[in-house]
């Protein structure tokens, strides 16, 4: 009898360890690419974690997670991506700019793969159209790129007699390229002068610094790209220190001294495709799910960086912004 129940007792937790393992092993995995920095990006990664949440999924629980984030350096993306679709991936999320997506879509065709991008993912190959992309990728294009005409507007607006600006753009970046075409037209159409600057890193960044104040401009517009938010507080710091207004993409820029920013809730963007990846974990295919697009967008202003810069905000402009920081 002793015998017997051992073994039903051995059987017994045989079984129950089996069970154990099966389930582990069934346990989705997702591969999580970035531009950015793990350091700048906990807002975002949080509201991702929330997205998946709300479809029943927590990292930790039911889900897995690998991260990878690239620090700015968009060439370590493509070994990144490999990487990472050779480990048992349900799905790929690419976020902080277009390279991170391109990336994720040269290394593999078939794993499920949700962005987050700023310019379009239809004439940058990744969809074959926003309401069906068709392949194996999808997600959500801030149009952050697109904005910059905007936010020129705006920027003349807060500073009404400048006349000769500049442009901080990535010249490594789809989004970079066009946002330095249109900024041009944008000024060429507002009668106002544009000194066009480069940077692809933080030395870059500070060479473009230097040559500010050799010839200081009226008013600065700072780009939508991946690497300056790696170094935003460095950015903020350099545009506090050479005294010039400016107007960034996100607004953490604004949070951390910058004048102003204007953009898609890019927090928000991250939820989105958390909740898109819960939908694919349950079966859905991601040529069946939308690219989707930001309808809200926020202009912050900082009253603080406004007064040390000797700056009066029209009451027209205030009422319009959608946070005010004093």
């Amino acid at each position: 009898m002793r015998r017997r129940k051992f073994i039903a007792l051995l059987g017994g937790a045989v079984a129950s360890s089996l069970s154990a393992n099966a389930q582990q092993s069934v346990t989705p995995l997702i591969g999580f690419l970035s531009s950015r920095s793990a350091r700048d990006s906990v807002k975002v990664v949080a509201a991702f974690a929330k997205g998946l949440g709300e479809v029943g999924f927590t990292e930790g629980k039911n889900l897995s997670i690998e991260y990878r984030f690239a620090d700015g350096a968009l060439d370590r993306l493509p070994e990144m991506a490999a990487e990472l679709v050779k480990r048992p991936i349900a799905a790929l999320v690419a976020v902080g700019g277009s390279n991170s997506a391109m990336a994720a879509k040269r290394a593999s065709s078939t794993i499920p793969i949700v962005f987050v991008i700023g310019g379009d993912p239809v004439r940058l190959g990744l969809a074959a159209s926003l309401s069906r992309p068709a392949g194996n990728a999808t997600g959500m294009t801030i149009i952050s790129a697109d904005l910059a005409p905007k936010r020129l507007g705006l920027l003349r607006e807060l500073v009404p007699n400048a006349a000769a600006l500049a442009a901080l753009t990535n010249p490594n970046t789809p989004e970079g390229r066009g946002q330095s075409a249109d900024m041009l037209t944008a000024a060429l159409a507002l009668g106002l002068k544009l000194r066009l600057l480069e940077a692809s890193d933080e030395r870059g960044i500070e060479a473009a610094f230097a040559a500010l104040t050799q010839d200081k401009p009226d008013a600065l517009l700072v780009g939508s790209d991946p690497i300056f938010d790696v170094h935003r507080d460095k950015l903020v710091a350099l545009v506090a220190a050479a005294a010039i207004p400016a107007i960034y993409q996100f607004r953490d820029f604004a949070a951390a001294g910058g004048l102003m920013s204007y953009d898609p809730d890019i927090v928000d963007a991250h939820r989105q495709i958390g909740i898109y990846v819960g939908k694919i974990l349950k079966g859905a295919l991601p040529a069946d799910l939308p690219v989707q697009q930001p309808t809200k967008f926020q202009l912050i202003l900082n009253l603080r960086t406004a007064k040390t810069l000797g700056l009066t905000v029209s009451p027209t402009l205030l009422a319009r912004a959608d946070e005010v920081i004093e």
